[in-house]
C-alpha cells in the first residue's frame, strides 16, 4: 500500500495534471490567491461555526511526496498508455515544500455564506495542489460543528454527548467528527482515540450485548456495578424499560452501601417522552434524585426540541448518527477560487471572477478580508473587503454579497461601533505565525461567539438573516468583470488589476 504521509497524494487527479500543465508553461511560481468558502448554510441554518484549521495547518506543513508516491505517479497513463506525468514534473514535486501565506478565520468563528474562510496566497502550482485537502478538511468539520451547535441550542442547558463513532465514515472521518462537534458546543464523545488526540473528555458505559451475555439482568448489572463501580449508567432497555429501571435501582442501593452512587440510567428505544417521565418518579422515590436520565436513540436537534416540548425529563442527550454522519445534510459544499494572480511580485494583480448561469455560483474578486461591525459585543453586519482597496468606511453603501439579494444595505457608523478584521495570519511562508489552540480553547471561544450573535438567528427554525455587505470598491469592480466578461475583446482574457 502507498503512504499518504506525506500528504501529496491527498487529492484529486485533476489538481495533479493542472499543476503539470503549470509546470510545463512555466507558471508554477506566479503568485496567486485563493479563497475557501461556502455559498449556503448547511441545515437551513442561520450561521455556521468554522472548523478544521488545525488540520489544514498541519497537511501543508506535511505536504511533499515520497519516493514510493512519485513512483506510483510515474506509472499512471493516459487513454494512449503513454505515461501521464513528465519525470521532470515528478521532479518538481519531490522537492516542492509549500512556501504559501494563510490567512484564516479562527476555529470557532461563527461565518457565513460567501465569506472567505481561508485565504491561500502563494505560488500557484503550491496553492492549487492544496485545494482538494483543504475543502475536504474544512467542508466537514465546519459541518459537523455547526450541526454540533444546533444540537446543544436545542438541548437548552442540557448535556450533549457525541456517541457517533460507530456509524461515522470511516475511522478517519470519526476522529474530525468527534472534534468537531465537540468545538460545536457537546460536552464529551465516546471516541477514545480522538479523546487522546485532542484532549476531549471521554464519556461511555454499556452496551445491550453487555446484558444480554448474562442470564439475568440483574446480574449484567451487579456485575458491571463490582468491576466499575465508579462509572454506573445502566442501559435500562434490553427487554423491559421500567423493569430495567427497577434493577438498575436495586444495584444501586447495594453500590451506595459500598460507597458509590450510581451515575445513572440510559433510555435508548421506546416512547423517550413517556419513560423518561416514569423513570425519574421511580429514581426520586428510591432516594436518587440526583440521578441522571440519559437519553439515546437517532436523536437530532428536532426529535431533541419534540421531546422537550413533550414534557421530557431528560438530563443527557447522547447524540451519534445524526451528528457525526451529518444525517439530514451531509455535505457543506464548500469552495475553492482563484481570485487574483500575477506573474512577478512587482506587477499589479489582475482580479478575476468566476462566472456562471447561476448566479450564486459567481466568484468574488480580489484580496479579500472580512470585517465584522458590532456594537456592545453584538455582531451587527460582516462586510467583504480587498486589502489592498482598504477597509470599508463607516455609513457607506454597501451591496448584499449574496448575489440573489437586492437588499440595500448602510453599513453602521458611530464611536461605538467596534471593527475587527477576521481573516488573521496562521502561515507565512509556509511557517507557523501564530500559535493554534487547544480544542478545549477553541470550544471555549465558539461559545463566545455564538452569544455575540443576535438570539433570532440562533433559532432552529424561522431565524432572521445576518447582513454579509460587498465593500463598494469589490462590487463595483465584480460588476465590471462580469460586464467585460459579456464583451471580452478579441483573444483578450477579461479582467483589469
Amino acid at each position: 500500500m502507498t503512504s499518504l504521509s506525506p500528504t501529496g497524494l491527498q487529492t484529486d487527479l485533476y489538481q495533479l495534471t493542472m499543476a503539470q500543465g503549470h509546470w510545463a508553461l512555466g507558471r508554477t511560481e506566479e503568485e496567486s490567491v485563493f479563497h475557501l468558502g461556502f455559498r449556503k448554510h448547511p441545515f437551513k441554518a442561520g450561521f455556521s461555526l468554522a472548523c478544521g484549521l488545525q488540520q489544514a495547518v498541519e497537511l501543508i506543513e506535511d505536504f511533499g511526496y515520497s519516493e514510493p508516491q512519485l513512483t506510483y505517479l510515474s506509472r499512471l497513463t493516459g487513454n494512449d498508455g503513454k505515461r501521464l506525468f513528465d519525470p521532470g514534473f515528478l521532479e518538481w514535486l519531490g522537492l516542492l515544500r509549500p512556501s504559501v501565506d494563510l490567512d484564516a478565520m479562527p476555529e470557532g468563528t461563527a461565518c457565513f455564506a460567501h465569506e472567505p474562510l481561508l485565504r491561500v496566497r502563494g505560488p500557484l502550482g503550491q496553492a492549487q495542489l492544496l485545494e482538494t485537502a483543504l475543502l475536504t478538511i474544512v467542508n466537514f468539520q465546519t459541518l459537523i460543528a455547526t450541526k454540533a451547535a444546533r444540537i446543544v441550542t436545542a438541548a437548552r442547558g442540557g448535556t450533549v454527548l457525541e456517541f457517533g463513532l460507530r456509524r461515522a465514515q470511516g475511522l478517519d472521518g470519526g476522529l474530525s467528527a468527534s472534534r468537531a462537534a465537540y468545538i460545536g458546543g457537546c460536552a464529551a464523545t465516546s471516541n477514545v482515540a480522538a479523546g487522546m488526540r485532542y484532549e476531549i473528555p471521554i464519556k461511555g458505559t454499556h452496551a445491550h450485548s453487555w446484558v444480554m451475555s448474562f442470564a439475568e439482568e440483574t446480574e449484567a448489572f451487579a456485575g458491571y456495578a463490582k468491576v466499575m463501580p465508579n462509572n454506573c449508567v445502566f442501559l435500562v432497555d434490553t427487554y423491559d424499560t421500567l423493569r430495567g429501571v427497577d434493577r438498575a435501582i436495586a444495584e444501586a442501593v447495594k453500590l451506595r452501601d459500598r460507597g458509590f452512587e450510581m451515575v445513572g440510567i440510559r433510555l435508548d428505544s421506546g416512547d423517550l417522552a413517556a419513560l423518561s417521565k416514569a423513570a425519574p418518579e421511580k429514581l426520586d422515590a428510591a432516594g436518587f434524585p440526583d440521578a441522571s436520565v440519559v437519553a439515546s436513540s437517532d436523536l437530532d436537534e428536532y426529535r431533541i426540541t419534540a421531546l422537550q416540548q413533550a414534557g421530557a425529563r431528560i438530563d443527557v442527550w447522547g447524540v451519534g448518527t445524526r451528528l457525526a454522519t451529518a444525517y439530514d445534510q451531509p455535505a457543506l459544499g464548500g469552495v475553492y477560487k482563484l481570485s487574483a494572480l500575477r506573474a512577478r511580485a512587482e506587477q499589479p494583480w489582475r482580479r478575476m471572477v468566476k462566472l456562471s448561469d447561476t448566479p450564486i455560483k459567481t466568484s468574488i474578486p480580489g484580496i479579500l478580508q472580512v470585517r465584522r461591525l458590532s456594537r456592545g459585543g453584538v455582531a451587527l453586519v460582516d462586510v467583504v473587503y480587498d486589502e489592498e482597496f482598504g477597509p470599508p468606511a463607516a455609513g457607506a453603501p454597501a451591496s448584499d454579497i449574496d448575489p440573489r439579494s437586492d437588499t440595500p444595505l448602510n453599513l453602521p457608523a458611530g464611536d461605538d461601533i467596534t471593527a475587527e478584521d477576521l481573516l488573521v495570519p496562521v502561515l507565512r511562508a509556509g511557517k507557523r505565525v501564530t500559535e493554534l489552540p487547544s480544542a478545549t480553547q477553541i470550544r471555549a471561544y465558539a461559545q463566545a461567539q455564538l452569544e455575540r450573535l443576535p438570539p433570532s438567528l440562533r433559532l432552529l427554525e424561522g431565524h432572521t438573516s445576518y447582513p454579509v455587505a460587498l465593500e463598494p470598491q469589490v462590487a463595483a469592480l465584480k460588476r465590471e468583470l462580469i460586464a467585460q466578461a459579456d464583451k471580452p475583446a478579441a483573444g483578450q482574457a477579461p479582467g483589469p488589476t
